[in-house]
C-alpha cells in the first residue's frame, strides 16, 4: 500500500471503531518543557491528566513529530528526525484488551503479519504486565513459540515526554525485525524526581511510525526505499547511499520545520535548523552535489506531501528563501572551516573545545559537525567543556527571553505588555493593508517597555511606508474600536479569516480576537477592551531580521 492510503486506512479503522479524528499539531509544541513534538500524545497530554477533551475520550491522529535524540543513526534502515506518527488513543476510555486488540485487527486489514509482541516484565516500582501477556496469549502468541515476550524497563516502559508526566509499561508490535508499533497504558504520574503516582484515569497513547508501516507494507529493506522518500533519494546523485540517506532526511526535516515558523538561528529552535541544514550541506558537499542542491530536494520533499499537508505548497517559495539564505551564507564558510580543521589535524595538534569554539564563532560550524569531521579523522575532541563554557558567555539572549516564544511573544502579562499585545495584532492589519497580503505574523516579542513584530517581506520598508502604517494604527487607536473574543471551532476561524502565526498548532477550539472590523486573529490573549485604551503608537526602526523577513521595534508614547 502507499503512505497515503496507509494514512487514510489508519485514521478511517479508528474512526470507525468511535475515535474523533484530529489533525496534526504543530512541531513547535505548547508544552514549554521540550522543544519540538516527538510523539503523537503530545497535543493530549493535559487529557491524561484529568482535563476534559474536546473530542470525547478516544482519538486518533498523523501526528508530525521531530527528534534529534536518533540523528548520529540516521542513514541506518529505519532512523530518522521528521517522521509522521499515526496513534490511537483513549483518555479514561477503553483499556489493554480493546487496545491490543484493535491494533490486532487493523494489521490484518492491511496485510501486515505480526512476527512477535513484547509486555513489561516487570520491576520494583511496577508490576509485571500479566494481563497485557494474557491478552496477546488469547490472541495465539506464546512465550513458548516465541512470538511472546517480556522486557525489561528500558524496553519497555514509556517515560513522560519532557521532564514530568504520564507515563507507564508498554506492549510492542514487531514485524519484519523492527519494532512498528508501541501502545503505551499511561497509568503514571512520573515526576521530576523519578516517582510514580496513579494517574486519575487509565489512557491508552499508542504510535506506529508511518515510515516504518510503510516500509513493512511495501516490503522494502529500508524506509528510505518507501513511496516517502524513493523521489526525494532519486535526487540525489551519488554513490555513498548513507549519506544521501543522511540528506534526503535533513531537507525532509529542514523543510517541516521553516513550514512551521522557524529559522535557523544559534539558539534552540532555530540552533536545530540551522544544524540540519548545515548538516545536509556538508554531506552533499562529500557527494559533490552542485550549488543549491537544497532547492531541487526541497520541490521534491512538497511534491510528496503536498496533498496531505498543503501549506508545504503555498509556502513553498518561503521554505526555499529560508533554506537557500542559510545555505549561501554557509557554503561561505564551509571551506575555510574545513582548511581550518585540517591545518589544527596535520600539525598533529589535538582539537579543543576552545578550538571548536573559534572556528564555530568565526566559520558558522556547530560543534557537532567540528566532532563528526575529527571523528572520521580517527581523533576526539579534547577538553569539550571549554566550548561549553564559552558558549554560554556568547549567548545574547536568555532562556527566559526566548520562551516568549510560547506565550505569542508575550514576555510579561502587566497591564503595558497587554496594551503591546494588542497594538501587536493593530500592526499586524496595518502592514498588510499598506504592502500586501504577504505579511504574515513571523515572531513577537513583547515587554511592558516595548513590541519587537517579525513579519514576511523581502524588501525594506519605505519611510513612507513606514509613516502609513504608523498612521493607520494610531487612527484606528483614535477610533475607539471594541476588542471582542470569540471561542469557535478552528475551522470556523479560517473561513471567517481569522489570522494565525501558525496554523497547524492550534487545537479544535480557538479564540478569535476581533477589534472592530479592522483585525480578526487567532490569539490565547490577554487584552484591552478599547482600542482607545492605548497611547499613541510610534515605530522606532524598521529592519533586516533573516532572509525574506523584517522586524520592526515599536513604542506606544
Amino acid at each position: 500500500m502507499t503512505s497515503k492510503e496507509l494514512r487514510e486506512k489508519f485514521l478511517s479503522f479508528f474512526e470507525k471503531n468511535g475515535h474523533k479524528i484530529v489533525p496534526s499539531s504543530s512541531l513547535l509544541p505548547n508544552d514549554p518543557s521540550v522543544l519540538f513534538t516527538t510523539a503523537g500524545m503530545q497535543q493530549f497530554k493535559p487529557y491524561y491528566l484529568g482535563e476534559k477533551s474536546p473530542y470525547g475520550k478516544n482519538a486518533v491522529s498523523c501526528q508530525k513529530c521531530l527528534r534529534i535524540s536518533d540523528i548520529d543513526e540516521v542513514g541506518d534502515e529505519r532512523h530518522l528526525t521528521f517522521f509522521e506518527m499515526l496513534g490511537n488513543f483513549s483518555f479514561g476510555g477503553y483499556q489493554k484488551e480493546e487496545a491490543i486488540k484493535l491494533a490486532k485487527e487493523f494489521l490484518d486489514s492491511v496485510g501486515i503479519k505480526i512476527d512477535y509482541v513484547t509486555v513489561f516484565s516487570g520491576d520494583k516500582d511496577v508490576l509485571k504486565d500479566e494481563e497485557s501477556a494474557e491478552i496477546w496469549q488469547k490472541l495465539g502468541f506464546s512465550e513458548k513459540n516465541g512470538t511472546l515476550k517480556f522486557f525489561d524497563r528500558e524496553d519497555n516502559f514509556w517515560g513522560p515526554t519532557g521532564d514530568e508526566g504520564p507515563c507507564g509499561p508498554t506492549t510492542e508490535i514487531y514485524s519484519q525485525g523492527i519494532e512498528i508499533w508501541n501502545i503505551v497504558f499511561n497509568q503514571y504520574y512520573c515526576h521530576k524526581d523519578k516517582s510514580l503516582t496513579e494517574l486519575p484515569i487509565f489512557g491508552v497513547d499508542t504510535g506506529m511510525g508511518l515510515e516504518r508501516l510503510a516500509k513493512v507494507s511495501q516490503n522494502v529493506q529500508t524506509v528510505f526505499e518507501t513511496d516517502l522518500f524513493e523521489l526525494i533519494m532519486k535526487e540525489i546523485k551519488g554513490e555513498d547511499l548513507k549519506i544521501k540517506r543522511i540528506v534526503s532526511d535533513h531537507v525532509k526535516g529542514s523543510v517541516f520545520l521553516a513550514s512551521d515558523g522557524v529559522l535557523p538561528s544559534n539558539l534552540e529552535r532555530g540552533y536545530i535548523l540551522r544544524r540540519l541544514i548545515r548538516r545536509g550541506i556538508r554531506y552533499g558537499k562529500l557527494l559533490n552535489l552542485s550549488h543549491g542542491f537544497m532547492t531541487l530536494l526541497i520541490k521534491k520533499v512538497v511534491g510528496v506531501y503536498k496533498d496531505i499537508y498543503p501549506e508545504l505548497l503555498s509556502k513553498e517559495n518561503e521554505i526555499i528563501d529560508i533554506i537557500q539564505g542559510e545555505e549561501e551564507k554557509f557554503e561561505k564558510t564551509l571551506e575555510e572551516g574545513l582548511k581550518q580543521l585540517d591545518k589544527i589535524i596535520v600539525s598533529g595538534l589535538d582539537v579543543t573545545g576552545a578550538m571548536a569554539f573559534d572556528i564555530y564563532q568565526t566559520y558558522g560550524f556547530p560543534l557537532e559537525m567540528t566532532k563528526e569531521i575529527i571523528s572520521e579523522k580517527g581523533k576526539d575532541l579534547k577538553n569539550p567543556e571549554e566550548f561549553l563554557e564559552l558558549f554560554k558567555k556568547h549567548q545574547d539572549l536568555s532562556r527566559t527571553a526566548s520562551s516568549g516564544m510560547f506565550k505569542g511573544g508575550l514576555i510579561d502579562s502587566g497591564e503595558q505588555a497587554v496594551k503591546y499585545h494588542t497594538a501587536n495584532h493593530l500592526l499586524l492589519a496595518a502592514l498588510r493593508q499598506v504592502l500586501g497580503e504577504h505579511v504574515l505574523q513571523r515572531g513577537s516579542n513583547i515587554t511592558a517597555e516595548r513590541l519587537r513584530f517579525d513579519f514576511s517581506h523581502s524588501d525594506k520598508m519605505t519611510n513612507e511606508e513606514v509613516k502609513k502604517v504608523e498612521d493607520i494604527v494610531n487612527q484606528k487607536i483614535k477610533e475607539g474600536l471594541s476588542v471582542i473574543c470569540e471561542e469557535m471551532d478552528f475551522n470556523k476561524a479560517k473561513d471567517v479569516g481569522a489570522m494565525g502565526v501558525f496554523e497547524s498548532k492550534y487545537g479544535e477550539k480557538v479564540k478569535v480576537y476581533n477589534i472592530g472590523n479592522f483585525s480578526k486573529e487567532i490569539c490565547g490573549g490577554p487584552h484591552v477592551n478599547n482600542t482607545s485604551e492605548l497611547s499613541h503608537f510610534k515605530i522606532l526602526k524598521e529592519e533586516s531580521s533573516s532572509l525574506g523577513v523584517r522586524r520592526i521595534r515599536a513604542i506606544l508614547e
